[in-house]
């Protein structure tokens, strides 16, 4: 049987190994900022392991700091995206010697932990828990900066199941009766816990509340539902747009997803630097919040808070059960690099028979971001506390590119209501007709 530790090293492991996946390009690649939404690669790369050094390392093992002159350039606060790319960070090769080192110490304190330790950074492996998910956040990230890029050949592609033929009688929308419901995980455990594994502080604590019912969409919005949107002349109507949407729509000249092109009566897009026809089958991505409320009102609908798509789940650690992800439940950890059909993972329902709700698209949600009752944040408020308020937009689910064990139905995601480079989609709400 394997144990905990040894689970948590195979993970590492796998982490890396996708990290350096990503970076495994020609050193201009990697220099470059593609965005200024985005950081360079090589600022990610070392970025991951000044982040484990700082956690694993300093506060769990009290070790001293290996590159202390490295706290400054890869501190995420004190230096905006677009700036990074003037500051004096590690070459490629430097920067994939200094993760390496890193990593072996965190080896060596894996292998001392005492998993029984009354901190709360080391009990249970917690600390292991914020380094990995911090990872493979990371690695998500990498990916929409390449898809940025525009390069072809740099990333890869997969197979995904078909969509299932769907009966005719089957609604596409479920119906959630109301009631109280728990939002949220548990107290804080780590990823030995015995019952809901690690989580972040913004997902405490669990607390009940009541919804009164509504109607969910089964799938999450298509490619060709969102083409009948922009055919009707939706991004040229101001009554679909909140006013700070219908202003960027005004000020940006958008007209379509990020990606999108047409050519006559075709819809293309550009994928990791390949164009293709829009498959209309397909989750719509690389939407805004803007675009995802526009479009909802459109349809005579809106979008579902975050507690309607909390409890859309069923009350699970996932929507199909506690399970962890299999091929047969979700499209995560970059089987392919695209959304899969609606449809296409009926075993993935949650108990009600909403779908896909994990994978495939991040999806935007009608909540700001804040707090839960009775938030405390743990191990430091940059990660959430700092971004709690009006300006930034819940996403739920995980993308394609989210790893299986860097997502749960409790997971928080959130940006601001302007962001199209993420892998961000949305499905509709509706409330319940008195």
């Amino acid at each position: 049987m394997t144990t905990l530790k040894e689970r948590i090293a195979a993970e590492l492991s796998a982490a890396r190994d996708r990290t350096l996946a990503y970076t495994d390009t020609d050193d201009y690649l990697l220099t470059r900022q593609h965005s200024p939404l985005m950081s360079p690669l090589v600022w990610d790369l070392a970025h991951v392991g000044n982040f484990e050094e700082l956690w694993v390392l300093r506060k769990a093992a009290g070790l001293p700091p290996m590159r202390p002159e490295l706290d400054d350039l890869y501190d995420a606060f004190t230096h905006p995206r677009e700036d990074r790319p003037s500051l004096p960070l590690l070459g490629p090769e430097e920067a994939r010697r200094y993760i390496s080192d890193v990593r072996s110490r965190t080896y060596d304190v894996l292998d001392t932990v005492d998993f029984d330790d009354p901190d709360p950074l080391r009990g249970g492996g917690h600390v292991f828990g914020l380094v990995l998910q911090h990872e493979h956040q990371h690695a998500e990230t990498m990916l929409a900066t390449l898809q940025l890029s525009r390069q072809p050949g740099v990333v890869g592609d997969g197979t995904l199941p078909p969509a299932r033929t769907r009966s005719r009688s089957e609604s596409p929308e479920v119906h959630i009766p109301g009631g109280i419901f728990t939002m949220g995980a548990g107290a804080a455990a780590g990823l030995g816990a015995a019952s809901r594994p690690w989580a972040y502080d913004n997902e405490r604590p669990a607390h009940r509340m009541f919804l009164g019912s509504y109607w969910i969409d089964r799938h999450p919005v298509t490619n060709g539902a969102y083409i009948a949107f922009i055919e009707a002349g939706g991004y040229r109507e101001p009554q679909w747009w909140s006013p700070d949407g219908w202003e960027w729509v005004e000020r940006s000249g958008v007209e379509a997803p990020l990606y999108w092109t047409k050519d006559e009566d075709t819809w293309w897009r550009l994928r990791f630097g390949r164009q293709e026809p829009v498959p209309e089958d397909e989750p719509v991505i690389h939407v805004s919040w803007y675009e995802a409320d526009a479009y909802a009102r459109w349809a005579g609908k809106r979008l579902p808070s975050e507690a309607e798509w909390e409890k859309a789940c069923g009350g699970r650690l996932y929507p199909w059960g506690d399970q962890e992800p299999g091929p047969e439940h979700a499209n995560l950890g970059h089987r392919a690099s695209r959304p899969a059909p609606v449809g296409a993972f009926p075993e993935g329902a949650s108990p009600y028979g909403v779908e896909q709700l994990v994978g495939d698209v991040w999806e935007w949600t009608d909540s700001c971001f804040r707090g839960y009752p009775g938030f405390r944040s743990f191990p430091y408020r940059e990660y959430s506390e700092v971004f709690f308020g009006e300006s930034y937009r819940v996403l739920r689910g995980g993308s394609w590119a989210t790893h299986p064990s860097a997502i749960r139905t409790t997971f928080r995601n959130w940006d601001l209501p302007v962001r199209r480079q993420i892998f961000s989609g949305f499905r509709c709400a509706r409330s319940e007709l008195l």
